[in-house]
């Protein structure tokens, strides 16, 4: 194995080790901190555009022209979206800043900053991966053939013809082999080659809904829909999308199987996750297999299939079996296109990762062990996983099993900046008054999401700045690993809290991973990163995950050799575990674990579901329950709302005080 002091090797970069990491320090601008995920120096001046119009590969070549500058000094910082995320961060940089209206100016003002192109192959979606990598590895931008010839970019690497379309395992063997021994091995990042992006104006006939809400499949049952009236203006096809009619609970369509008639012939028959599916899903990223080999779309998400029927055919039915809270719609406008995926690749450029996306299952998933089986345990793996939540769970164990830790970073932007912006982080958290134990029914309520960089970057701040936050006490989740990788982030959460906002570690500390899943010989690894991280952001909680039952029925409870570690290892003083049914206290190694209870719905119902969660309850104890809140679809709001509902015997506590009288009533 490599280690961290090999993360980079040219252009003027310095190596300062210390502790578990090291910092990465340009000659004009050195930190003085120890960073387990590096920085390229403190920005003093940027030049900033917007790229929201741009195309993913225009994008792609901005941004991979990002990594290289950043890598010397970070000078560039681009807006990725119309919500303007990013302009709203822009200000925290505490940089001068020249605004570009041309953002592909900014190619000919650096092009003496890098050596030319990588080509990739539009043929073959994963090159970008592979030019990306190359691009960190040459110092160049990656580009298709014609924006080479017209930002006049030499050709370094040509990939066009290099790898076969259909055999995306032997391009990342390839890449192994050949790029990966001159990468850093400090640093993995896994982002997905292509995007699928809207095509605006499009019209979509609604073709049934469900209106209730059906969480049970109770629903279930093959519905045909007739798209007969689709063919006359179907050139290309006719185009069938699922989605979540109620996208607040998680339940959205699903479907078991498909079959396609075209005149009385069937022209079509799969069920969703098999290679009979494939030539018909016609946009599936937005969407999972689940266990029952059925695809689903859950909130905002959605699938689309296309069907081709035979000149002259004047009837078009498609069989469905379909169930949950399904939303079902048809065009014959082609709703989506395929763009590279540009986000993240700066930080990927910059740090010199080799970049990979490889499904967790099957032949891919065996590759993806063999490079997380290369790297020393406690590597971050920064980036995401195909498939959704099964893409998930399976890489999420899959890197813990080899006691790699996750980043969920595949949309956290100008990465290269925000990683070297000072800011004062505190290492304390404002005291609470203490709390005197009663015979109540004690809630602590905890937003998720916030071991994902890009939702604390992104998502978050929208919710966190909602006027009617801190009104109820609330834990919420926050990857201390922005303290490396964006601590101005982390610092306007700490400097803009109330009273009542309490920020917790999310899952499980230093980085998304299941404890139990690690190597026995390398979890501490894992806790005393953790700790390092904690008592520098003045966190002492965590909400952590382990890895789920065999049978794939719900989640694997922190034992005592997990606990030990994280009391051994870290400042926290209890910690809520995901577990769906909150029917989880446990006080292993003297460290109070309790589940996380996750009513479905919004404020009525989940006042509901905590009603007769206590129906066994004498009052004559004090009751514990740790709440979960779903970061996507709820708001300051709605939790004070949920907060109006609830009257005698809940008392809503920050996380600090929920521990501290848990803590007393176990002791009793």
């Amino acid at each position: 194995m490599v280690s961290r002091r090999s993360f980079l090797r040219a252009n003027g970069v310095v190596l300062a080790a210390g502790g578990l990491g090291l910092t990465l320090q340009s000659p004009a601008a050195a930190r003085t901190l120890p960073t387990f995920l590096p920085n390229f120096g403190r920005p003093t001046h940027l030049d900033f555009a917007d790229l929201t119009a741009l195309h993913g590969d225009d994008q792609l070549l901005l941004t991979t022209l990002q990594g290289v500058v950043n890598r010397r000094r970070p000078r560039l910082y681009f807006n990725y979206d119309a919500a303007g995320h990013d302009q709203r961060w822009l200000s925290s940089t505490g940089a001068a800043v020249t605004r570009h209206d041309r953002p592909l100016d900014l190619v000919a003002r650096y092009r003496a900053e890098v050596r030319g192109a990588i080509l990739h192959d539009p043929d073959v979606p994963d090159s970008v991966n592979v030019a990306t990598t190359l691009a960190g590895l040459e110092d160049a931008v990656a580009a298709t053939a014609e924006q080479a010839a017209a930002y006049g970019l030499r050709t370094v690497v040509d990939l066009r013809g290099r790898f076969d379309p259909a055999d995306v395992l032997a391009t990342y063997r390839w890449q192994l082999d050949h790029l990966f021994p001159r990468c850093t091995h400090a640093l993995l990042a896994g982002l997905p080659p292509t995007r699928t992006v809207r095509v605006d104006g499009v019209r979509w006939r609604e073709l049934a809904r469900e209106s209730e809400r059906v969480r049970d499949s109770s629903n279930r049952a093959v519905r045909t829909f007739d798209l007969s009236q689709e063919l006359p203006t179907a050139q290309d096809g006719v185009y069938l999308r699922f989605q979540d009619s109620l996208g607040d609970d998680g339940w959205g369509a699903s479907v078991g199987s498909v079959k396609v008639s075209a005149d009385g012939t069937q022209i079509a028959a799969f069920t969703p996750g098999t290679d009979a599916e494939a030539p018909y899903l016609f946009d599936g990223l937005n969407s999972a297999i689940g266990g029952d080999g059925n695809r689903f779309a859950d909130g905002g998400n959605y699938f689309i299939y296309r069907f081709t029927a035979p000149a002259g055919a004047r009837q078009l039915l498609v069989e469905v079996d379909l169930w949950n809270q399904y939303l079902v719609t048809a065009t014959t406008t082609a709703p989506t296109r395929v763009e590279p995926f540009p986000y993240f690749r700066d930080y990927a450029v910059a740090t010199r990762a080799m970049v990979f996306w490889l499904p967790p299952s099957g032949a891919t998933g065996e590759l993806l062990d063999e490079i997380f089986g290369r790297v020393e345990p406690a590597t971050p793996y920064a980036g995401w996983f195909s498939n959704d939540v099964a893409g998930e769970w399976g890489g999420v164990d899959r890197a813990s099993q080899h006691g790699v830790e996750v980043i969920p970073a595949d949309y956290y932007m100008n990465a290269t900046v925000h990683a070297g912006v000072s800011a004062r982080i505190s290492d304390r958290v404002r005291p609470r008054p203490p709390a005197r134990l009663r015979d109540r029914v004690y809630l602590t309520l905890t937003v998720g999401e916030g071991d994902n960089i890009q939702y604390c970057q992104r998502r978050m701040r929208e919710i966190w700045d909602d006027p009617a936050r801190g009104g109820v006490p609330v834990n919420w989740t926050v990857s201390p690993l922005l303290a490396d990788i964006g601590p101005a982030l982390l610092a306007y959460y700490q400097r803009t809290s109330t009273a009542n906002d309490l920020l917790v570690a999310g899952p499980s500390g230093a980085g998304y991973t299941y404890p139990g899943s690690w190597p026995a010989a390398a979890l501490a690894a894992y806790t005393k990163l953790t700790g390092r991280f904690l008592r520098r952001t003045g966190m002492d909680l965590v909400y952590a995950y382990n890895h789920r039952r065999p049978e794939g029925d719900g989640w694997v409870a922190f034992d005592e050799r997990i606990v030990a570690a994280y009391r051994r290892d870290t400042p926290v003083r209890g910690i809520i575990q995901s577990w769906e049914t909150g029917d989880l206290l446990i006080h292993p190694a003297g460290l109070p674990v309790i589940g996380n209870f996750s009513p479905q719905g919004k404020a009525q119902e989940y006042r509901d579901t905590l009603v007769r969660r206590i129906e066994g309850w004498d009052g004559g104890t004090p009751l514990f329950i740790a709440g979960a809140v779903n970061a996507w679809n709820w708001t300051p709001a709605d939790i004070a709302e949920l907060a109006g509902l609830l009257g005698d015997p809940f008392e809503i506590v920050r996380g600090d005080t929920f521990f501290a009288l848990l803590r007393e009533h176990l002791s009793a």
